[in-house]
């Protein structure tokens, strides 16, 4: 038996003798950590070239770990069916054998559903006429899918072995078991050998990216273009194909695909600064990155047409194991109508069809200026002429009229245009667009270098390379430090807040420490672009700030020495504010006392998990303002319904029907059940010892989305543990 770390959170298990290659673990990009890490090669076997790889994966226990999917098979499934060849017909590597997923009942449940929908998204006609599209419309599109897949929508039960693994040992493969001994921690045993492996990430680990993006700054211009991605999911090098678009100093996201927040820490942008999401298709590569998005501290706007957006929800859905209604509690949907021009404060978008096996748009946007238009167009993903017109020959899937709408469209004469060039059955060529009159075309979605002929066509891309359709004449330092402030001290006068954004302003790299621990800072820092660590070892802290925070207040205001280092995490613009001008601006407009007040509560919630990572500065003063102090005698359990609970000294035992499933401490968070409005969870929490909690009312964090999703996150996993006492019981 060999175990392997493959990267952090994911091992591969192998056992020759029973021909057992089992990836355990399979986060977003899993696929090119194992391509980096020779765990998939190149094979020629009788002229017919494939890939090596795992047959099986094991899944975490747990959906989510510090905010991150840990369960994404889709790219490693597709990996095993078409690259290692185990579903094409007369392929030297097609046995019979099929894909094997492994793990607990739910996360398979989850994985099966999450997988369906991943390969064909809506699968009826009735699911697609519910999503808005005429009945005729939606038999044409039924046809087109239908003969993407090969002539029939497949169960996953049809393509892929599921078993499920409890507390005691399964056969997997013959003379293979597995057991679980702990919550995400397996043993995996051969003859009289065996090896285990944990899955579970440490709180401050994370999921790494297989590839390193470096540091950049963008200046946000009136209208352009930051390419942040040219690959596909095979690609080891490059984020899969995506961009940032920057309409009047706003960051809009065109999808989401695996590691977005590694793009955005690059950038040195924040998810609070997203102002929406356009979104193509459901498929990983444009999809995975969503949970990244929910961590952001308000519902970011999503915009899409009604048909890709219910592909979209049912996967989610079925990915979480949550109704497709909780999809509007981490986003706010905006219906794009297909075909037509939609206005989104001053910009526009036009998606229109594109045949995939799922529901694609690619989208095309525009903003007036001078005497005409500016337009971007984003092709992710397109089909090939050769295939669209075959697709017209096998029995007319598609009309011609159909077909023309969808050269036409593909042909449209922009200023730039990004295309995928992946090729095969389901995405585009270069050499279709030869005679493309666009000012510029960017080549994407492709693995390998250009060919030749390609770099005829069209050109290549890097990471954090802009397109500026529209230059801005504005201050990219001050525009919006007034703004800033008025969030944070809305009813202060303008002329104060103009007094304070007139300090000096400056620019530092990635790792310079601005507050250190313990040291005296004569100034207060207010956090315009970038992200800044809040950092204490001692206490375990970690956490982001965003643009909006201050940098040193409670040391600045109270005079005492900061007991956390402050440092940056990606390039940062900043206001230098002297601690004393600052002091005597908080007195003369009268918040002194009420801040005096909260400002021990503001900074132990900014040293919390829940509350202290990546929430803007004026949220989490308006939470502190509502902050009740209570305490529980030894014995006594908390009352759940009205307030999420926040250890500040003492310890409290966390239960299920009754039963100890853990202790927690200072900085913890108990009562998620209120938050979440579950109706089903076990929990209760009794006071080992006499304990010191900060209340807050359920309703002002509810509809924060990080929130949420860390609430959640924590709640399966006390939810997973209390299962899995009552199995052995």
């Amino acid at each position: 038996m060999k175990k392997v770390k493959i990267t952090t959170g994911v091992y591969w298990v192998e056992v020759p003798e029973a021909d057992l290659r089992m990836l355990c673990g399979a986060p977003a990009d899993v696929v090119k950590h194992m391509m980096r890490g020779g765990f998939i090669t190149s094979i020629d076997r009788g002229g017919v070239q494939f890939e090596s790889g795992p047959n099986a994966v094991l899944l975490s226990d747990v959906s989510i770990q510090n905010g991150e999917f840990s369960n994404l098979a889709e790219f490693p499934v597709l990996q095993m069916l078409y690259r290692q060849g185990m579903i094409i017909p007369g392929h030297p590597n097609n046995t019979g054998r099929k894909p094997l997923i492994i793990g607990a009942e739910d996360q398979v449940i989850a994985q099966k559903e999450y997988i369906y929908r991943g390969n064909y998204g809506l699968v009826s006609e009735e699911e697609i006429v519910a999503a808005g599209v005429a009945p005729e419309r939606a038999k044409e599109l039924m046809r087109i899918k239908t003969e993407f897949a090969f002539g029939s929508i497949r169960r996953p039960e049809e393509l892929i072995d599921f078993r499920l693994v409890h507390d005691e040992p399964v056969e997997i493969v013959p003379g293979v078991d597995i057991e679980r001994v702990a919550i995400n921690t397996y043993r995996i045993a051969y003859k009289r050998d065996y090896v285990e492996v944990q899955l579970n990430l440490e709180r401050h680990e994370s999921y790494e990216p297989p590839y390193v993006l470096g540091q950049h700054k963008i200046k946000r211009e009136y209208f352009s273009i930051v390419h942040t991605g040219e690959g596909d999911g095979w690609d080891v090098h490059r984020p899969c194909m995506a961009s940032i678009l920057v309409f009047q100093g706003r960051v809009f996201l065109i999808d989401a695909g695996p590691n977005v927040m590694n793009t955005l820490n690059s950038l040195g942008i924040s998810v609070n600064e997203i102002s929406g999401i356009f979104h193509t298709h459901a498929h990983d590569d444009h999809f995975a990155g969503l949970t990244s998005l929910v961590r952001a501290d308000h519902r970011l706007p999503y915009y899409a047409t009604p048909l890709v957006r219910s592909s979209v929800m049912k996967k989610l859905s079925a990915l979480m194991s949550f109704p497709e209604e909780q999809f509007d509690d981490y986003f706010v949907p905006h219906d794009l109508i297909e075909g037509e021009w939609n206005m989104i404060d001053g910009l526009e978008v036009r998606p229109v069809y594109s045949p995939h096996p799922v529901e694609t748009t690619i989208m095309f946007f525009r903003a007036l200026w001078d005497h005409d238009y500016k337009t971007y167009a984003h092709f992710a993903d397109i089909t090939s002429f050769d295939i669209l017109q075959r697709l017209m020959k096998n029995g007319s899937p598609i009309t011609r009229e159909l077909h023309r709408e969808v050269e036409e469209n593909y042909l449209t004469r922009v200023d730039v245009k990004k295309l995928d060039i992946g090729g095969g059955m389901i995405h585009g060529m270069a050499h279709d667009f030869r005679n493309d009159r666009s000012t510029r075309i960017v080549l994407s979605h492709k693995a390998s270098d250009l060919t030749l002929e390609e770099k005829e066509i069209g050109s290549n891309s890097s990471f954090g390379m802009r397109d500026i359709l529209i230059h801005t004449d504005e201050n990219a330092f001050g525009t919006n430090a007034v703004e800033l402030l008025r969030k944070n001290f809305p009813d202060v006068p303008e002329y104060d807040l103009i007094m304070l954004s007139n300090c000096p302003a400056y620019t530092r790299s990635i790792g310079t420490i601005l507050v250190k621990k313990d040291e005296v800072h004569p100034e207060v820092y207010l956090l315009l672009n970038g992200l800044v660590e809040v950092l204490d070892a001692d206490d375990s802290v970690q956490n982001i700030l965003t643009p909006g925070a201050f940098i040193g207040e409670r040391s600045g205001l109270l005079s005492i020495p900061p007991t956390r280092t402050y440092r940056s995490a990606s390039f940062v613009n900043l206001i230098e504010i002297p601690a004393t001008m600052y002091l005597q601006f908080i007195k003369r407009n009268g918040m002194f006392e009420l801040m005096e007040r909260h400002l021990d509560q503001k900074h132990y919630l900014e040293g919390s998990y829940i509350l202290g990572d990546r929430i803007s500065g004026n949220i989490l003063t308006r939470i502190v303002q509502t902050v009740q102090e209570t305490g529980l005698k030894t014995g006594e359990y908390a009352s759940i319904g009205e307030y999420l609970y926040f250890i500040v000294s003492g310890r409290i035992a966390v239960e299920c029907d009754g039963k100890k499933i853990d202790t927690v401490g200072p900085r913890s968070a108990i009562g998620e059940q209120a938050v979440l409005d579950s109706n089903e969870c076990r929990l209760s929490f009794r006071a080992v010892e006499d304990t010191h909690l900060y209340a807050i009312p359920v309703s002002e964090i509810r509809d924060i989305p990080i929130v949420r999703w860390k609430l959640l996150e924590q709640m399966n996993r006390r939810i997973r543990v209390c299962n899995a006492i009552f199995q052995k019981v």
